[in-house]
């Protein structure tokens, strides 16, 4: 039986496929571009340097201080290089980090904004933006800052590390996750999650056993999209607040703490959301969603505790504060009450011990 839902597309052009970033030119014009700034990490000038040689006369420059969470002084700073250089349009080459400070200038201007995702991350697919300001990590949702045109071209994904090839898939996994059972999930939603959740458990081991491997790279990159489209199109809740907390907080590496949190936030739904775990379940190709999370990850050579991507224990009770201070929407309530559960949540992702549900 059908539940009743609402469902609202979202104005987005997506060019998929090995080889697309030839497209760009054609792609910048339909735009109706004619200075773009190119952003990027320090360490994908390269990446940066070849669309800027691309588009010639249409690149204004480009600025390489992309850097996680995006600190608001980052921010500022790409601002006013797209106003110096006079750019109508911003282009993100790289991943989350890259495509955020994309959308912190459009939130700001509203420059369009082409983003050519590098990694798994499926940010590109959203309205959601993050700033972080004197560290605390403050999320919104703007039309203005949702990606005009996504570029998806394997052969850019190539070179990504297996290590961050993994945690990067897994956080895509955790879009589509927590869109199962999001407040306004609805079954448009729920077939994108679960063939986009299905797409990535295939490709994570086939990279891991073959970084090289296009079919697993196109895999991955078709994950991304339908995992982000879910995370750009229904609503967010217990996971993404405790990643946002840690991330933005104790500035844990982005797709890293989504690893390792995810497989514990799903334990704690999961008594509450029985149909969204036999979906995760059977997408995994596992009996259990929660631990079958947990074995992606760690049969993987992803790191599974908090602890071995930089978290002190001594901050697990201000952490603890943080998240039900202001918390999400979730299925099940996650608020000053629970404080002690939601702690006790952060101590076992903290020590890497497989989730327990209820």
């Amino acid at each position: 039986m059908i539940r009743d839902f609402s469902y609202t597309s979202l104005p987005q052009r997506v060019v998929f496929g090995a080889g697309s970033l030839q497209h760009l030119g054609r792609e910048i014009d339909a735009l109706r571009a004619r200075r773009a700034l190119v952003l990027c990490t320090p360490g994908q000038r390269d990446k940066a340097e070849r669309v800027a040689a691309m588009l010639g006369a249409q690149a204004a420059g480009i600025f390489d201080g992309a850097v996680m969470h995006v600190p608001i002084e980052t921010a500022r700073d790409a601002r006013q290089a797209a106003h110096n250089l006079g750019a109508d349009c911003a282009i993100a080459i790289g991943g989350g980090s890259t495509v955020g400070l994309g959308k912190a200038i459009a939130l700001d201007s509203g420059l369009p904004i082409l983003a050519i995702p590098t990694t798994y991350a499926g940010s590109e697919m959203t309205p959601f933006y993050g700033l972080t300001e004197a560290g605390l990590k403050t999320t919104g949702k703007d039309a203005r800052v949702l990606p005009r045109t996504v570029i998806y071209d394997p052969e850019l994904s190539r070179g990504l590390p297996v290590a961050l090839s993994v945690t990067s898939g897994i956080n895509a996994i955790a879009h589509a996750a927590e869109g199962l059972y999001a407040q306004d999930a609805n079954p448009v939603m729920d077939l994108m999650a679960e063939q986009g959740i299905a797409a990535m458990a295939r490709a994570i081991p086939a990279i891991r056993r073959d970084s090289g491997d296009m079919q697993a790279r196109t895999d991955a990159l078709y994950g991304t999209w339908l995992c982000g489209t879910v995370l750009g199109c229904v609503g967010i809740a217990l996971h993404h607040k405790l990643c946002h907390t840690l991330g933005g907080s104790f500035n844990l590496p982005h797709s890293e703490v989504h690893t390792v949190v995810l497989p514990h936030a799903i334990a704690f739904n999961a008594g509450v959301a029985p149909q969204a775990m036999e979906v995760i379940a059977r997408a995994l190709g596992t009996p259990s969603a929660a631990l079958g999370l947990y074995a992606l990850a760690k049969d993987n050579g992803a790191a599974v505790a908090l602890r071995d991507i930089g978290m002190r224990e001594q901050d697990l009770d201000r952490a603890a504060d943080l998240a039900v201070s202001n918390p999400y929407w979730n299925p099940r309530p996650i608020g000053p009450a629970e404080r002690g559960l939601i702690r006790d949540l952060l101590q076992r992702a903290w020590g890497g011990v497989p989730p327990v549900e209820g």
